[in-house]
């Protein structure tokens, strides 16, 4: 069985059609969709993006945004823009595409991969940023495997020994990984709204026969959807900041 790994679609259509394009044919060069968290929130399409990834056959998991958009936190710890990005997008999302974003889980172990948004010890809100926090989350999950979202930057952090030390690996574009032998977490990145200074859209191949991970970027056509995000009147900082990658 072959997963493609998403994260952080941020309601970005183009940037998610360009990967299920570059991914290949569902059901030939992968079989299943797992959706780490944050559908919407940010970017013009949050309906559209719901509605696709509806359309696969997928088991999604809820981000912070995706909360956000169901009223289930309080977005006086969200930046001004983001602020503004939430309430527009909840007054944009359909009663329909609202009950598949209240019906998702937070967290899902499914063999030898556990799934977050942000963290297994704190699925919607926590960043693993660095090893430091990678170590610290170990603990929380049994699992060989643990594959989280939320910082929108790909990174995969190995747990050396007993003792605790972890040290992060960049992503080598590409080229599959072993996941034998050592335990890991793994971010794909995001697919919508890159903040790692690369503004391609990130996602992740995961082969669970064979036991590999594969992180890869495509271009796609940020233009459209900044002028989309213009006629929808969201926060300029937002529209800039797909371009840059930050």
């Amino acid at each position: 069985m072959r997963y493609l790994i998403i994260s952080d679609i941020h309601a970005n259509l183009t940037a998610l059609e360009t990967v299920l394009n570059d991914a290949g044919k569902l059901g030939v060069d992968y079989d299943f969709v797992w959706c780490l968290g944050d559908v919407v929130g940010y970017g013009p399409d949050p309906n559209e993006c719901v509605e696709l990834v509806r359309s696969m056959p997928n088991l999604c998991l809820a981000g912070n945004h995706d909360w956000a958009a169901l009223g289930r936190l309080d977005v006086r710890t969200f930046n001004t823009d983001a602020r503004r990005a939430v309430t527009w997008t909840r007054d944009t999302l359909t009663d329909e595409n609202l009950a598949f974003l209240e019906a998702l889980p937070t967290t899902f172990v499914l063999g030898d991969f556990t799934l977050a948004h942000g963290s297994p010890r704190e699925p919607v809100w926590e960043y693993i940023l660095d090893p430091a926090i990678a170590s610290m989350n170990f603990p929380h999950f049994q699992t060989p495997t643990c594959l989280v979202g939320h910082t929108h930057t790909p990174v995969i952090f190995e747990q050396l020994n007993g003792a605790g030390q972890v040290a992060s690996m960049p992503p080598e574009y590409g080229e599959p990984i072993s996941l034998r032998g050592t335990r890991r977490i793994i971010n794909p990145g995001s697919v919508g709204q890159p903040r790692d200074s690369d503004p391609r859209a990130a996602y992740g191949i995961l082969d669970a026969e064979k036991m590999t991970f594969e992180h890869r970027r495509v271009e796609y056509d940020i233009a459209a959807v900044q002028e989309r995000m213009r006629r929808a009147d969201l926060p300029d900082r937002l529209i800039r900041r797909l371009e840059h990658g930050w």
